[in-house]
């Protein structure tokens, strides 16, 4: 028992070291201001600790993420900081609607493409806005993502991002003289070095402004849409957690846990924040397995919180940005876009759809869109409208229809739920298989394997394998050549 709490407090502590630059970071962008820092951490502190204790998938961390920084942005630079609080709270009630309804639900009818497009999209919209920074400290930046990448590699135990900071910050009070109008040529390389200065060193307090009801009614449609993209990013990051962890997360009582999170913060004077997957891969990978990591992250945050204000001026801007930069180029679902050639071209264009009009429109209409974009070309290619998922024996299953995003849910839901040492799954009659499918069915294999659980999938045809294998990465690929019985167009296990 106390070795298990003892790991779930370290957990709690390594996360809270990766989130630290991270919440900073996104405050600071969310606000344009150095007192951004001090909303950041506060997000980060009390939507994390709420929707820990009150959420629905264990050891999800929540905080400020890229998606909710975008829309905060928006809202804060229309409406002021003190109403942009108010819209927080008010998003987090919505969100608690939203689970009461049952709305979490809707989750498992995302494609997978749409996901790939939507946080794409998000990716390139935070490197799109840190380009003044670039341009101004050019350096910095550069400096800042080339000692993380070799961080990355060499120190393991130690997020690269505080690497960064504690060693860059110190050697530019140094040397920042020397990095005010470096040149190239024409090419400016660093024109100089802006810090975030000091923040008010203070304990957080309920502070509720004093508004109009039109300005209330006015704050109804930001809240609601930080509510519905808060929505989708946490219960698409609790996919990712039920992918690791190979349990499956409760998507209505997760929504209640965030707004709850939501609520909290935004009367504190905190960012709306939404589960973010790095840190939630990082406490799992540290050993976090319950709530009580999640939350240990958030305590201790609030801990660093009282004295943060005389270290946190010196942080350079740039390293900041350089931060950023690399986190969004870690949003890019990187293993879809390298299979862009074998990929079916419906798919393809859902998710390059879904990217642009998220960086060119709105993240809920691109999101809107790409499923709109799915439904159309599911309804092309799929001869039956769903699929359906039959026990013909004992451990044994007949899969028949289209294996689509619709149906991938339901369809292997139903056999992680039978506990037999060996399943047979026939999919002769899937007449039509997308890209959410193929994944689903390979990550469904993944955990019965991990689980010693034997499952021969049999009868498959040509074109469910091609696109199985087209999919697969190499070590999935190897598994399913070695498999005995492995016979084109008859059997994969």
């Amino acid at each position: 028992m106390f070795q298990r709490v003892a790991r779930e407090l370290l957990s709690g502590l390594t996360v809270a070291i990766v989130a630290l630059p991270l919440a900073i970071a996104f405050g600071i962008t969310a606000t344009g201001t150095p007192e951004g820092a001090l909303v950041g951490l506060y997000g980060a502190i009390f939507a994390g600790l709420f929707a820990a204790l009150f959420g629905g998938t264990p050891a999800q961390v929540t905080g400020p993420t890229g998606p909710i920084t975008v829309v905060a942005t928006g809202v804060i630079a229309a409406h002021g900081l003190d109403a942009a609080f108010v819209a927080f709270t008010m998003a987090g009630g919505f969100q608690i609607l939203f689970g009461l309804c049952g709305l979490g639900s809707l989750i498992r009818y995302i494609p997978h493409p749409v996901v790939s497009g939507f946080m794409g999209g998000i990716a390139l919209i935070i490197i799109l806005g840190e380009l003044d920074q670039v341009r101004r400290s050019f350096l910095v930046v550069a400096g800042t993502i080339g000692l993380m990448l070799v961080a990355a590699r060499v120190v393991r135990v130690v997020p690269a991002s505080l690497i960064a900071l504690l060693l860059i910050t110190p050697a530019l009070r140094l040397t920042d003289s020397a990095l005010r109008d470096v040149r190239l040529g024409p090419v400016t390389l660093s024109a100089g070095v802006d810090y975030i200065g000091r923040i008010p060193e203070a304990l957080p307090s309920i502070a509720v402004p004093d508004l109009g009801g039109s300005t209330l009614l006015s704050l109804v449609p930001a809240a609601l849409s930080i509510a519905l993209l808060g929505s989708i990013d946490s219960l698409l990051t609790s996919v990712v957690m039920d992918n690791i962890t190979g349990r499956r997360h409760r998507s209505n009582k997760e929504l209640v846990g965030q707004g709850i999170g939501n609520a909290v913060s935004g009367l504190f004077g905190g960012l709306a924040s939404a589960g973010a997957t790095v840190r939630s891969v990082v406490n799992v990978r540290s050993g976090g397995r319950t709530a009580w990591s999640a939350a240990a992250h958030s305590v201790v945050l609030l801990v660093l919180v009282a004295g943060l204000g005389a270290a946190v001026q010196y942080i350079p801007l740039a390293v900041l940005s350089g931060i950023l930069i690399l986190t969004a180029v870690g949003m890019f679902d990187w293993e879809s876009l390298r299979k862009v050639p074998v990929s079916p071209w419906g798919d393809v264009v859902v998710m390059f759809a879904t990217m642009v009009i998220t960086v060119v429109l709105d993240l809920t209409v691109a999101v809107a869109v790409g499923v709109g974009v799915a439904l159309v070309f599911h309804a092309v290619h799929a001869r039956r409208r769903r699929a359906t998922v039959v026990r013909v024996g004992d451990g044994a299953y007949r899969v028949q229809g289209p294996l689509s995003f619709l149906a991938v849910d339901r369809v292997f839901t139903a056999l992680r739920e039978d506990d037999q040492p060996r399943l047979s799954v026939d999919l002769r009659h899937v007449d039509h298989i997308d890209l959410s499918g193929a994944r689903a069915l390979l990550t469904f294999l993944d955990h019965a394997h991990r689980n010693g659980v034997e499952v021969a999938v049999v009868d498959v045809p040509p074109h469910v394998r091609d696109r199985v294998l087209a999919l697969a990465t190499a070590e999935q690929r190897t598994r399913l050549d070695a498999a005995p019985g492995n016979r084109a167009g008859e059997t994969v296990h």
